[in-house]
């Protein structure tokens, strides 16, 4: 499962050091939910190229914690457009504030927006993640959920949404439902709004909990753009970690095509995946550079629709006293993961 450093964290030094955490989650154009519609329509297929060049690759940042970058400059250093920011919780209730405290407005979260957007690139924002309180849980029925989604939305007139489904938002089947039906309402509210959901997954895709999620998507009528899984903290895996994520994103691709009837080529464009760079929270698991190119280069063969990972504030070495949401664990230039990422354009 996908617990680890910022959203995926499950190590207590993680949880400790974050509170909350979370990743993705995007429904696509109701169109989209016809495999014949995608299939011949390659903007249907693939909305996020169709909305806005380099949303395909927007690398997660996590603006509370992790020594975070000024935006602009990682621009500048890798020529990167899109960032996803995360994350949105609960302030308690069902209302939505970053990291469960900031305002959506008025404050330094707002601010990195506008400098992202005056620079030329755009922002993708994460809802949920592993630690702190979620949306899905404080809400008590989808339509308030959707309200609150909608805040989110609004504030920031977003052209892309992620939920990061984890933990105990993830486990209960009734919160899995009012999540898929409050996207249902924000999709059919925002034309045009593309939407990522984001889960943790086993080597060969998603678990039992995450296979009925996508089935209650399609029952739903949800026309969700990208099923996204964080293929790391598996707890065990075969071969170099870019096959184990390959063969998450096989078995990922299989129960889409499932659930929604997709031929092949209409499933691959309806996932995506969502790394994380060097060293995981799990001991003895690591991503290098070589995985994260095979990625893209099976991103890139069968055009998914997201290529991400977790996360920019991790993409450099680490030096004396840094901590692990702050770099990478590994020998690596600045911003070498990211680079790689970039090149991913749908």
């Amino acid at each position: 499962m996908r617990k680890t450093i910022g959203v995926r964290l499950t190590a207590p030094l993680l949880a400790a050091t974050l509170g909350p955490a979370a990743l993705l989650l995007a429904p696509v154009a109701s169109a989209a939910a016809d495999p014949a519609v995608t299939a011949a329509d390659p903007a249907v297929a693939n909305p996020a190229a169709a909305a806005g060049p380099g949303m395909a690759a927007a690398p997660y940042e996590y603006l509370g914690w992790g020594s975070p970058q000024k935006p602009t400059d990682v621009m500048k250093a890798t020529g990167v457009k899109w960032f996803t920011l995360a994350f949105i919780l609960s302030d308690g209730g069902c209302n939505p504030k970053w990291d469960g405290s900031r305002p959506l407005t008025g404050g330094s979260d707002e601010a990195a927006i506008k400098s992202i957007r005056a620079a030329g690139g755009d922002v993708v924002v994460s809802v949920g993640g592993w630690s702190g309180n979620k949306l899905g849980e404080k809400c008590s029925s989808a339509s308030a959920l959707a309200g609150a989604y909608q805040k989110v939305i609004d504030a920031y007139k977003l052209k892309a949404f992620d939920i990061d489904i984890e933990d105990t938002e993830f486990g209960n089947a009734t919160v899995r439902q009012r999540v898929v039906d409050a996207l249902k309402i924000v999709k059919t509210k925002n034309p045009g709004l593309v939407t990522y959901i984001t889960m943790g997954t086993t080597p060969t895709g998603p678990d039992a909990t995450g296979k009925d999620l996508i089935k209650r998507g399609a029952a739903a009528g949800l026309a969700n753009d990208g099923w996204v899984v964080m293929p790391f903290d598996f707890g065990g895996h075969t071969g170099t970690m870019g096959q184990a994520s390959v063969g998450a994103l096989e078995g990922l691709k299989a129960a889409v095509k499932s659930a929604y009837g997709y031929s092949d080529d209409a499933a691959y464009r309806h996932i995506g995946v969502s790394s994380m760079n060097g060293k995981t929270d799990e001991a003895g698991e690591t991503v290098t550079t070589a995985d994260f190119r095979t990625l893209l280069g099976y991103a890139q063969q069968h055009h998914l629709a997201r290529f991400s990972f977790w996360s920019v504030n991790r993409d450099r070495a680490c030096g004396s006293g840094t901590d692990a949401d702050a770099c990478s664990g590994v020998a690596q230039s600045p911003y070498e993961f990211t680079k790689i990422v970039v090149q991913y354009q749908g």
